[in-house]
């Protein structure tokens, strides 16, 4: 996948862009569902939002009349604003805990600044949405599409203001973060434990939420679509105990959390296509991830 691709989902009509999110090939995965009522699932960053719009308009929608936000962490949420203001009649749905972060984006933006670090170049500042653009949603919502219906699930372990979608039309899932990551050519699935939010427990309640729904695929935030099969939520949770676990057990030996947060991000091995820069600063946000969330334990 090289940025700006447009890619079909076998059997569906579905499609997803790499938008460039971070100059890394493939991380992020915006999707288009060509639907009565079209339907964008995220929106990436916002830096590349003319890729994204080539790509509506490729796929021949003239249009949006839905952005659905699986959570309003900015490489997620970042440009839905954006979208807003190109198509006015769009209604922007996410989650009632997020409403207010799209209207009035300033302490995202300023929490984000402080987890990212200098990542935060390959941003720009959200839009506000107003108000009466955004529909708020909880766990067990419904959104019409005209001809398929999409189930709003409550995924709150990665942060209080994620859910997931289902389309059952196409019977597929669109798990943001909560399913994990899975670079593109990679066999195995990675955390994703950013601060403040993140939750042990919640996480894994919501991997057991997404088996259960056993769809036919996964669409993940990053990196695009993958055959599902339960046992890959299976593997997740065993991902993000293990990596509980490395962080809580390097604190006890070094005692400080700045060097528990340099210790991943040096020693990490550099993920394809990641490469060292971008694999280097997941290991740091999520490491401060853990931190908090073992604090919060405490």
């Amino acid at each position: 996948m090289a940025i700006g691709d447009l890619t079909a989902v076998d059997g569906t009509d579905l499609y997803y862009v790499d938008v460039g999110a971070y100059d890394v090939p493939g991380y992020g995965s915006v999707y288009i569902l060509d639907a009565e009522r079209p339907a964008v699932v995220d929106t990436g960053l916002g830096t590349n939002v003319d890729v994204l719009l080539d790509a509506i308009d490729d796929v021949g929608i003239d249009a949006l009349d839905a952005i659905l936000t699986t959570h309003i962490h900015l490489d997620h949420a970042g440009g839905a604003g954006y979208l807003a203001e190109t198509f006015p009649e769009a209604t922007v749905y996410t989650h009632e805990i997020g409403v207010r972060h799209l209207v009035d984006p300033s302490r995202l933006v300023a929490g984000t600044k402080a987890a990212v670090g200098d990542q935060w170049q390959y941003y720009v500042d959200p839009k506000p949405i107003p108000e009466e653009r955004i529909e708020s949603l909880e766990g067990g919502a419904e959104i019409d599409l005209g001809d398929r219906t999409v189930d709003v699930v409550h995924a709150p372990g990665h942060a209080p203001h994620q859910v997931v979608f289902h389309d059952r039309t196409d019977d597929v899932l669109f798990s943001g973060d909560a399913g994990g990551i899975r670079p593109e050519g990679a066999d195995d699935l990675f955390p994703t434990s950013p601060p403040v939010n993140f939750d042990l427990a919640g996480c894994i309640a919501d991997a057991e939420t997404i088996a259960e729904r056993n769809p036919d695929r996964i669409c993940f935030g990053h990196f695009g679509d993958a055959a599902f099969s339960p046992d890959l939520m299976g593997e997740y949770e065993g991902v993000l105990t293990e990596w509980v676990e490395r962080v809580r057990e390097k604190r006890a030996e070094l005692g400080d959390d700045d060097a528990v947060i340099e210790h991943f991000a040096e020693t990490a091995d550099p993920i394809e296509p990641w490469g060292e820069r971008k694999t280097r600063a997941e290991h740091r946000l999520n490491a401060k991830g853990v931190l908090g969330y073992l604090d919060q334990q405490d």
